[in-house]
């Protein structure tokens, strides 16, 4: 038991310290494939934000909701317009997810990055994608 313990423990790596909200916006991706952002002009890194045309608080507090019913998510920081999660993969890795509420934009900022290793085998952008279809079909306009 202990050694598995200690191999998931690896697999976690340590939290960066560089994510959060820095001048506004978020952290860029490293050279690495293994993380998205819609904060960044970089093709391959680039994903489109979460967009919604209900009221901001709204749509935040909805994604708020679709993140919590997921079982691969831990919630690490909570603001009115930031939230900083770490997503388990089912080999114990560990990504770290972040969303930045964009009122104004009517959107929110997302990047995704795998703590460990180079190539994530394209599992940040999956699940980006998978959050954003929850998102749109959960949708409420006024």
């Amino acid at each position: 038991m202990a050694i598995l313990t200690s191999l998931l423990a690896a697999c976690a790596g340590e939290r960066p310290h560089n994510l959060g909200v820095h001048d506004g916006t978020l952290a860029p991706c490293p050279s690495a494939p293994n993380c998205v952002s819609s904060r960044t002009d970089d093709e391959r890194h680039r994903i489109a934000p979460l967009c919604f045309t209900d009221e901001p608080r709204a749509a935040f507090a909805r994604l708020r909701r679709i993140l919590a019913e997921r079982d691969d998510t831990t919630f690490v920081r909570e603001e009115s317009s930031y939230l900083r999660v770490e997503f388990r993969t089912r080999l114990g890795f560990v990504d770290d997810g972040e969303f930045l509420l964009d009122p104004d934009g009517r959107c929110i900022h997302v990047r995704s990055a795998s703590r460990l290793g180079y190539s994530d085998l394209g599992k940040n952008r999956s699940r980006i994608e998978e959050i954003r279809s929850r998102f749109a079909g959960t949708e409420r306009t006024k």
